[in-house]
């Protein structure tokens, strides 16, 4: 599963000191005041037992990781990441459907005051986690984010566009507005997921409508540059065409629904932002808006369908 500031309401960027080392975020600083929760959803990506691991390396451990499951991951994957979680406690949780249903229905599984999302094809440093729950337990914050770093240098033209887009989105569009946070390798108070919940209409985008509603709402986020995370893009498609439809299903297409719904569209056509250079980036802008249009039939859909289900309880007698 996959799938985001000075300033600006509800977001805000925090440079690290000029002592820090950007290449490792460490020192456990004041002890915990509260848990945390690791959640990693996962399909069949074989880099899970090496995010566990990353895990429980941390210098500030989880007080438990919940591992998010489809019914088809395989029980074998699960077993490698149990093990090489060593003694930090593990809860597999399976859930079928799009990975905002997993997210929401996970939610009742957490009793952790700070939950964490980290996916699985990413490793963390040692002193990630501290870098990235210290701003919620100072309350500086209500919820953070930190960039991903690639593993290995770019080997194709879409992972160059790829690596090209998330330098963009953490050097550029996150210090702007923290709704550019991608919803992985960010914190959260655990008591505000809930009372804002995963909309589960839409089949992706839950990162950018959930800081969307968390900011217009007044809740603070906050990014820190250097709580990074590595990331491995091997499971990046190097076909074009299939890289293409799963950028549209997984990212454009629920993108434009989020923004439809938010009524952010036209916020969002305002900004004048650096493009990014690359010939993908123009194949995108001119596909934008066919998945706009794509998306208002959806909701039109969708409100169809509401407005009849609610019809009926209406009409049920008693």
């Amino acid at each position: 599963m996959t799938a985001a500031v000075a300033g600006v309401t509800g977001g805000e960027a925090r440079r690290p000191a000029a002592a820090s080392t950007r290449g490792a975020p460490n020192g456990p600083g004041d002890a915990p005041t509260g848990s945390v929760c690791v959640e990693v959803p996962v399909k069949d990506d074989p880099h899970l037992p090496e995010t566990i691991a990353s895990l429980a390396a941390q210098s500030r451990r989880p007080d438990r990781i919940l591992i998010v499951a489809t019914p088809e991951t395989p029980e074998g994957l699960l077993e490698e990441a149990r093990r090489r979680g060593g003694e930090v406690p593990l809860d597999v949780l399976r859930v079928p459907g799009y990975v905002v249903e997993a997210r929401q229905a996970a939610l009742a599984s957490i009793r952790e005051a700070t939950t964490v999302f980290l996916d699985s094809d990413e490793s963390a440093p040692t002193g990630w986690l501290t870098a990235l729950v210290r701003p919620l337990e100072t309350g500086e914050a209500e919820y953070t984010g930190g960039p991903t770093r690639p593993v290995r240098p770019p080997a194709n033209s879409v992972e160059r566009y790829v690596a090209l887009l998330e330098r963009s989105i953490y050097e550029e569009l996150v210090r702007e507005s923290v709704t550019y946070l991608p919803l992985q390798n960010t914190a959260w108070r655990t008591s505000l997921l809930r009372q804002l919940g995963f909309d589960t209409r839409l089949p992706g985008a839950e990162d950018h409508d959930l800081e969307t509603r968390a900011a217009r709402a007044g809740h603070r986020g906050l990014f820190v540059p250097e709580a990074w995370v590595l990331n491995d893009k091997a499971n990046v498609s190097t076909n074009f065409y299939r890289w293409a439809r799963r950028r549209y299903r997984q990212y454009l297409l629920p993108m434009a629904m989020s923004l439809l719904k938010n009524g952010a569209l036209e916020g969002r056509l305002r900004e004048r932002r650096r493009r990014v250079r690359h010939p993908l980036a123009y194949v995108e802008l001119a596909v934008k808006p066919v998945a706009f249009v794509h998306a208002w039939a959806l909701w039109q859909r969708l409100r169809r369908v509401e407005q009849a289900a609610s019809a009926a309880v209406s009409d049920t007698p008693g």
